[in-house]
């Protein structure tokens, strides 16, 4: 009964708020302002008798030898079986604009059998951009998000204690070629594409600058010639406007979670006038077997008789309800929960109203 109380309340605590003001950097991609993925595959040492079984994970005993040969240390053919070491691929994104020097997060995954990578130190890692250069060195000791402990017979593993992050374990060694400054013209690139929102940031920004320097491309883009702004950059133009702020305009989307009960709901959406019926039958068959015995002193056997019960219940559920035209979604879920139907249930309500053509919105299911 909470959970349905908290829900209607999130519903009309989130539809009676008035649309808000957002800014354009919360709203856009500045084109050239955009991060690097970086990859890198590691040795990891240090760990508690927890890291790879080198018989089956060949990969880490070639990484090792290769790492001491390159330390002065000879072991061609040596075999060795240390159970304190991991091959690990290690992963970041190179921020925009990030100069030599700076240190980055990485994240850190264990690609062979070790049970955890908790106390394990990363050895000097280089990480390689898309284009196969080296752009970052990784090093330094890993913080797991998981604790794992066995005995003989059990084992009790919380969280992924297989994958961890070192914050700042990363120094850039090599920065992406790009010169900014050169832009003559600077796209803005909406997050989620919508005429009506590209159309009012084109007005904000004509109206910012007193001229027409800004044009709508499509409903995702809007360009702004660097020259018609007046400004030396277009790192001046994006200081400039980043923090100008416009209404969004975004189409009526419903999502729900069957997995988790979960239901989002735009502000727009509506629904016809439609009529809504929900009930559920539970059938029921019982066996109770009556065991009947012979009377004393007489001649018989003990003979177990089949007995069955059959029954059919109607769980409470909705009637048949009309929904008058226009009503908005949030005002259908809040009777609904008023009603207390079950989240599943709700979310098969919405299903038959979408599938009747009633529910004028994109109903997303995941």
């Amino acid at each position: 009964m909470i959970g349905r109380l908290l829900t209607l309340f999130l519903i009309v605590w989130a539809t009676a708020l008035p649309a808000q003001d957002i800014r354009l950097k919360d709203l856009v991609e500045f084109d050239g302002v955009r991060g690097n993925d970086l990859v890198g595959y590691g040795l990891v040492v240090g760990l508690n008798g927890t890291g790879d079984g080198i018989r089956n994970s060949p990969f880490t005993e070639e990484i090792m030898a290769s790492l001491l040969e390159r330390l002065g240390v000879n072991v061609t053919g040596e075999a060795f079986r240390p159970r304190n070491v991991a091959a690990v691929l290690v992963t970041s994104e190179l921020p925009a604009f990030a100069r030599s020097g700076a240190r980055i997060d990485v994240t850190v995954s264990a690609i062979g059998d070790a049970k955890s990578l908790l106390g394990g130190t990363l050895v000097m890692t280089p990480m390689n951009g898309a284009d196969g250069q080296i752009y970052a060195v990784a090093q330094g000791t890993i913080i797991a998000g998981g604790v794992s402990a066995e005995g003989e017979a059990a084992r009790v593993v919380q969280g992924v204690p297989t994958a961890g992050v070192i914050p700042s374990g990363a120094r850039v060694e090599r920065e992406v070629e790009f010169d900014f400054t050169a832009l003559s013209s600077l796209r803005l690139a909406l997050r989620n594409p919508d005429f009506t929102t590209a159309a009012q940031i084109e007005v904000l920004l004509n109206n910012t600058f007193g001229r027409r320097a800004a044009t709508m491309l499509d409903s995702g883009t809007v360009e702004l010639d660097i020259g018609a702004t007046g400004l030396r950059s277009a790192a001046h133009a994006i200081g400039r406007i980043e923090n100008l702020t416009v209404i969004p305009q975004t189409r009526a989307r419903v999502v729900v979670d069957q997995r988790s009960g979960t239901i989002v709901i735009g502000e727009d959406v509506r629904i016809s006038r439609v009529a809504v019926a929900q009930g559920n039958l539970t059938l029921r068959v019982e066996e109770t077997p009556v065991v009947v015995q012979p009377n004393p002193f007489a001649e018989g056997e003990t003979v177990v008789v089949p007995r069955s019960t059959a029954d059919i219940r109607k769980d409470p559920g909705i009637g048949l309800a009309e929904v008058r035209g226009g009503t908005s979604l949030s005002e259908l879920v809040a009777g609904l929960n008023a009603l207390g139907v079950a989240p599943n249930d709700m979310i098969d309500i919405l299903k038959s109203i979408n599938a009747a053509g009633a529910l004028h919105a994109e109903f997303v299911v995941n």
